[in-house]
């Protein structure tokens, strides 16, 4: 294990880079061990504990050794080896500079850092998380994962000058609020990769709108916790427990308030799916943006509108399902098997909805009416961007024909 001053040196190191200038990937340097030794792992305490794990074999020991100690749930073994092993894959076959075995143990290692952390000192998250920095950098952390699966060369950034405009309003003490499909776990990771290089405020200021999941699944705490998050309890899980069912409405009154309180202060940007999960393939074995929830649109429009400064509602589209795609059904049950892979990745902001003249086109004064045309027309602006988004990232000759798409972490 390292200390402090140790951490911090090898945090200036940069044994990962992508080809030309990929974003910065921290990787902690590993203690000298022997090759046939077990490293210690002891679980009462904070990172970094498995540091002296460098390779497959360790790290998959330590696993066996953490189940026959009781400390680590059986059934979890070999879903855990799956995910090394496809990761291990992904990561190894990138073509990437420095992107070997010991680059997967270590960030491996990390996770089960996490993890094991989160079983022995369970972090509960607040109605409005802040995103924890120190001692220990949870950011940093699930930057570092994130980065290994993207594909830098074959992602983009669409229509950088619209976050241009979002970082002008936000310091003019304006709100504003992304409507967005969302399509997997590393999603908050992938928006602040786009966007570290030309908007770092907006990568790390970003305050999401997390779900049951993020807060609850083992392997999603640690991340999330690296994250702004108001959290809520979705109506697709509301009732999964009846006996929860009064204290997640409370919970999510809470929310409501705490989401209010920030946009009356002003400055605020919050990211909201719509859709209330994760997109899932069609009848065509197709990923496009899932439908958005009227009701959901709406408490964004209410809170914008009801708050003391002014605000803005923005569609964007994301694509990312590639790099950790979520299983084809929606399934209630915690621990979800992890599927990675090296992928191209993007976003792309859409213009700002109109909402005024949306309501007024509908041609109706009924309210549930205009809730939904306005989620259709976030919805369309979506769909549209993305269609273009995904072409742009999967096809290189199309992306150079499209000046809207630009790779500035490649300057």
């Amino acid at each position: 294990m390292l200390h402090a001053t140790q951490q911090r040196a090898a945090a200036g190191r940069r044994p990962f880079s992508g080809a030309r200038q990929a974003p910065r990937v921290v990787v902690h340097a590993a203690a000298p061990t022997v090759a046939t030794s077990l490293p210690t792992v002891d679980v009462q305490f904070h990172q970094p504990k498995l540091a002296g794990v460098t390779n497959e074999q360790q790290f998959k020991a330590v696993i066996k050794g953490l189940v026959a100690q009781g400390k680590f749930p059986p059934q979890l073994e070999p879903a855990w080896e799956y995910f090394y092993d496809n990761y291990k894959k992904a990561v190894t076959s990138s073509g990437v500079t420095g992107a070997d075995e010991k680059l997967v143990t270590q960030v491996q290692a990390s996770i089960l850092d996490n993890v094991l952390n989160q079983a022995v000192n369970p972090y509960t998250f607040p109605s409005f998380h802040t995103r924890l920095i120190e001692p220990y950098n949870y950011y940093d952390f699930g930057q570092r994962y994130v980065a290994t699966l993207i594909d830098f060369q074959n992602s983009v950034l669409g229509f950088r000058e619209r976050f241009d405009r979002v970082q002008e309003l936000l310091d003019q003490k304006h709100n504003v609020v992304i409507l967005a499909n969302h399509q997997t776990e590393a999603d908050p990771g992938v928006f602040a990769h786009m966007l570290a290089r030309t908007h770092p405020k907006l990568a790390t200021d970003v305050i999401y709108v997390a779900g049951d999941r993020v807060v609850t699944d083992p392997m999603c705490k640690p991340f999330s916790m690296g994250r702004n998050l108001f959290c809520v309890h979705s109506k697709k899980h509301m009732d999964d427990v009846p006996e929860l069912k009064a204290a997640k409405m409370e919970t999510n009154r809470k929310t409501l308030v705490a989401m209010q309180r920030q946009l009356n202060a002003g400055g605020t940007l919050m990211w909201i799916a719509p859709s209330g999960g994760r997109d899932r393939p069609n009848a065509n074995d197709e990923w496009v943006p899932d439908n958005f929830d009227p009701a959901a649109v709406e408490l964004m429009r209410n809170l914008v509108q009801r708050a003391k400064q002014p605000g803005h509602l923005i569609p964007m589209s994301m694509f990312s399902f590639p790099m950790m795609p979520p299983p084809k059904t929606v399934d209630k049950s915690i621990g979800e098997r992890r599927l990675t892979a090296f992928t191209g990745v993007g976003i792309s902001l859409c213009e700002e909805l109109d909402v005024a003249a949306i309501v007024a086109g509908c041609g109706s004064e009924d309210k549930e009416v205009q809730q939904k045309a306005l989620a259709k027309a976030a919805h369309d602006a979506v769909k549209d961007s993305y269609a273009v988004l995904s072409k742009a990232i999967q096809d290189p000759a199309f992306r150079a024909t499209r000046k809207e798409f630009t790779q500035p972490w490649m300057a």
